[in-house]
Formats: C-alpha cells, structure tokens, sequence
C-alpha cells in the first residue's frame, strides 16, 4: 500500500519539541550570486539540527508498550541528539549508538540532552557500523529502532521543515538544496514540494567522498561505499536507504557534490551573512547552489538552502 506522505506531513508530531525555524534572506550571497538567496535557519533548532523533528515524529507515534520497553538509535551525532531529547521529553529510555570518531562535543551534548534516560554506546569508525551494531542490540534487547532517515515517520517529521518554507515564502521558488547523507531530509522535504509545488526543483548536494545517493541514483539500484569521507561527518553514510532511495528516484531533480574547500567557503559565507558558524554537513546546501550557480550562469533566481546543523563548541 502506497505510503501518503503528504497526509502524514502535515498531521506529523514535531513542535512539541521542535519550533518553526525562520527562512532568512543572506544578502552578501544574494549580491554576490545575482540571485536571491534564502536560507531555512535549522540551526537554529533546541539541538542545532533539523533532526530532531523526525525522531521526535518517530517516536511519538510509538504505543506506551514500545514506550515503556525503550527505543535504540545509531548516529553520527546530530540524530543521537534529537533522540536524547525526546527520550527525555517522553520519560523513555533510549540506547544510543555513536562512531568512536564522532567529535566529543557531540557526545557530550547527547549525554546533556538525555542525562538519565540515555545509554551511550560507542562502536565503528562511520555510522554505517554503528548502525549494524545497533540492530544486533535491538533484537537482543527488544527495543524500538528510531531510524535516523530509512523510517516513513521519521521522513514525514523532516518534511515539516518543506511546509514551513512554503508557507513562509508563497512566491515562485527555482529551487530548494538539500545536504544528502542517508536521504532522509531530502525525501521529506521531496515528497512534500512536489506535491504542492511540482515545479520547483529539488536539489541534492553531497560530499565529493560520500555520494553513496548520487552513485546509487546513477546505477538505478542502491551502491553501498566502501569508505566515506569523515570531513562532513554528519553525511558520511556508505549506504542510502531502501525508502529513501525509492522516493528520491521520484523526487530529485539533480544531485551536486562539493569537495572540501568548497564546503568551507560555504562556512565562511553563512558566518558572513549570519555570524553563524556551521557545521560542514550542515554548510552542504549553500556550497552545491554556489556551484550550481556557477554553473549554470543564472542570475534574478530564487534559492533556498537548508542551513541544517550548527559547529558545537
């Protein structure tokens, strides 16, 4: 049975710890690119990170019973946070699983959100192994699996962000650029946008060395990575998932990748514009328009980059 995800956007659980984020014009990109750049400040979140909107969704629609026996996630960071929170918020226990690579003020900011209602496990050098240690723990365990992005509820949360920007800004919109790790963001935000507004173009923006969407969207079927590039941690994911992969077949128009010295001119500008300082995943989007900008030689356009996640000092 088809999933509708527009139904599920829109009656999807996600302010009760999540707010409306504001869609901000940079006017030093604007100048600079000839077009008018907006940016949807996910920054700006209670984790500083837009995901917290799908695993906060994801549980929500949980029985007690599921509640009760506790839930388990693996994430690179930004996700294990939004879990923390929610496990919280809800009084449930959550395990999470992290890479041993991944930053310690990260860690350090999941054990704050959580405190006494998370269990920090930390294994593998990517997310990829972390998640496979999770699922070995959720079936020994007999926990709920929060899916940072392979999840329709987890989808549907995301693409609350894609309502919002349309409510926010009813004109013409050329396109919207979405960081790509897993796909979960830009398969929300996708499914969402096309269904209300079929002609703007939905644009995916990876890391040069972690494309895993972009090969596998090139071959028609899922290409799993052997290494990916730690730089954008928050993006290094060696294989996209089975729904995601399904639903950007259908809603991205065209994937962009960015090499490191591009996403770091993509920092330096949002911190130009905003004396925000994001994270390399989180600078993703404002890079791939650049480019694409670049390439394409346009000029009086209107585009929107996702600002996904704030640096953690």
């Amino acid at each position: 049975m088809a999933i509708n995800y527009l139904k599920k956007i829109l009656t999807a659980r996600v302010y009760d710890v999540a707010r409306e984020t504001e869609l901000e014009l940079a006017p030093a990109l604007t100048q600079r690119l000839g077009n008018r750049i907006l940016l949807k400040r996910e920054d700006n979140q209670p984790v500083f990170s837009f995901k917290l909107r799908g695993a906060y969704n994801k549980m929500a629609q949980l029985s007690p019973a599921a509640l009760k026996r506790g839930v388990i996630a693996a994430s690179a960071g930004n996700h294990a946070q939004g879990v923390a929170l929610a496990a919280a918020k809800m009084k449930c226990k959550a395990v999470i699983v992290m890479p041993v690579t991944t930053p310690a003020v990260k860690i350090d900011a999941v054990k704050a959100r959580g405190g006494s209602w998370i269990e920090l496990v930390l294994f593998g050098e990517s997310y990829s192994d972390a998640f496979d240690h999770a699922k070995g723990l959720e079936k020994k365990r007999g926990l709920s699996f929060v899916h940072p992005f392979d999840d329709p509820d987890v989808i549907a949360g995301q693409g609350t962000i894609a309502q919002e920007i349309l409510q926010q800004h009813q004109a013409p919109i050329d396109a919207i650029f979405v960081a790509i790790g897993g796909g979960g963001l830009i398969a929300g935000i996708g499914e969402y946008v096309k269904a209300v507004r079929p002609e703007t173009k939905i644009i995916g923006v990876q890391a040069a060395d972690s494309d895993a969407m972009r090969q596998s969207l090139k071959a028609g079927r899922r290409v799993e990575l052997k290494e990916v590039g730690l730089f954008s941690d928050g993006t290094a994911v060696k294989l996209v998932g089975k729904e995601t992969f399904r639903i950007c077949k259908r809603v991205v128009d065209e994937i962009i990748t960015v090499d490191t010295d591009e996403i770091c001119a993509a920092i330096n500008d949002v911190f130009t514009d905003t004396r925000s300082i994001l994270e390399p995943a989180g600078a993703l989007a404002i890079a791939g328009l650049k480019k694409y900008v670049e390439k394409k030689k346009v000029k009086d356009k209107t585009f929107i980059a996702i600002a996904l996640s704030l640096i953690h000092i």
